[in-house]
């Protein structure tokens, strides 16, 4: 099938690549010329594992290119992808105008039955709303073309998106006529996931629902560190009993600083202004919100209590970026972090394989290390962020040696408690203490 996608961040190139290495002939359009000049070279501007050797194969068959033309894209496009951002507004509710710009952009071009796809996140009614700004740009031209819109949300997790478009856990597709059900079910036919058709305004729904629910299992898990904090109890043993129970499962019940992103933040947010609007009390999520906000404070002051103080202290911070396996730092806990420590009298000095230059100008007072090693070099304490690989594999025993004092804060549980204390570390996890505690 002929298609054009529409943004090229990290749901539209990973989307780009999946369905090129479908079979399908795909398009990529931005109106950053500079990242499409990137991306027609075969370069990636953002960090996903395993996306640029696709992009690579998929332009040297013929079957990807690049453009800032929308116009272009459409002519030889019979299926649109919208995947451009929709980020929070100082209110919480998601910003469409980028969405908006494209259904005027598709109003004006479109000269055959189209199928246009939302694959961004958008509140509910937004596929009416796209439907009726491309009708008011074609009665502009004086034309009438049939197209049907279609809500089909994206489940990708940055770090592992092409896997999860490769196999996902399901396809949730909204749409309003046979035609685009038809379409719909021949796009992904060789994709081995169940195919969910429902309404538009039912799939719009799903996406915000799914992500309101894993943000909330995240926040429940946090908050019930807090109290194993204070009885001595092991969150993480807590975690794994409970994840037994098929009912509730072992996903997403990892405690630690709370959940960042350009997800859950977002959603939570717009999903609770979606309640607003309707006069609905969305109380959980509210909820929800305070205790992932409340954490980073929490955990700094747990520092506090570990250290005695963090006025003239140095802090080695381990990994910035939001999550393992991106350079993604939205909403990043460590941007939450940060400040808090600085604010306590702490230097910070930080290091991460990926993201650097990024924070560095948001917190020029921090220092950038080449290495966790020479982070922690005369450290009296290091906060382990970003549960990175090669920082579960570090020499923890000359880490020890290159600090001042012996202080580990786990923000993210992922480490050996009798492993660190045998290096010579006082170590700290989120509700999760070492012996010597």
């Amino acid at each position: 099938m002929k298609i054009a996608v529409i943004g090229t961040g990290y749901v539209g190139i990973t989307t780009s690549a999946s369905l090129g290495e479908s079979g399908h002939r795909v398009v990529g359009v931005d109106i950053d010329q500079e990242k499409i000049n990137q991306l027609s070279k075969g370069i990636l501007p953002i960090y996903e594992p395993g996306v640029e050797p696709v992009i690579q194969e998929l332009l040297a068959a013929g079957t990807l290119s690049f453009t800032t033309n929308i116009g272009e894209a459409l002519q030889v496009s019979d299926i649109i992808f919208i995947a451009v951002g929709t980020p929070s507004l100082s209110n919480g509710e998601p910003n469409l105008q980028y969405v908006k710009d494209v259904a005027l952009e598709i109003g004006k071009y479109i000269d055959s039955y189209k199928v246009i796809i939302d694959k961004s996140t958008v509140p509910v009614g937004t596929a009416d709303l796209v439907k009726g700004l491309i009708v008011q740009e074609m009665r502009k031209r004086g034309v009438d073309i049939d197209f049907d819109v279609v809500s089909n949300p994206e489940f990708l997790q940055e770090g592992k998106a092409l896997q999860d478009a490769r196999k996902p856990d399901r396809i949730v597709v909204g749409c309003s006529s046979e035609r685009a059900k038809e379409t719909m079910q021949k796009l992904y036919e060789n994709v081995n996931a169940p195919l969910f058709i429902t309404t538009p305004r039912n799939a719009e729904m799903i996406k915000y629902a799914s992500n309101a629910f894993l943000a909330t299992k995240i926040s429940f898990i946090n908050e019930i560190a807090r109290l194993c904090d204070q009885l001595a109890v092991d969150v993480t043993e807590v975690a794994k009993g409970m994840g037994l129970d098929k009912r509730i499962g072992p996903h997403f019940l990892q405690a630690g600083v709370g959940y960042g992103g350009s997800c859950f933040p977002k959603d939570v947010a717009g999903l609770c202004t979606m309640g607003n609007h309707a006069q609905v009390e969305m109380s959980i999520l509210k909820d929800v919100q305070e205790i992932n906000n409340r954490q980073p404070k929490w955990l700094v002051e747990q520092m506090v209590m570990q250290m005695g103080t963090l006025q003239g202290k140095s802090i080695a911070l381990l990994g910035l970026a939001f999550k393992p396996q991106t350079d993604d730092i939205r909403e990043a806990p460590s941007l939450k972090l940060i400040p808090l420590l600085l604010q306590a009298g702490a230097t910070v000095t930080a290091y991460d394989p990926i993201v650097n230059t990024k924070v560095k100008d948001l917190y020029p007072e921090i220092h950038l290390a080449k290495d966790a090693y020479a982070a922690a070099k005369q450290a009296d304490g290091i906060l382990l962020c970003t549960e990175w690989k090669e920082f579960l594999e570090l020499n923890w025993k000359l880490i020890r040696k290159e600090m001042k004092d012996n202080h580990l804060f786990d923000a993210r549980n992922v480490l050996s408690i009798p492993e660190m204390e045998e290096a010579g570390f006082r170590y700290w996890g989120v509700g999760r203490k070492g012996s010597v505690q």
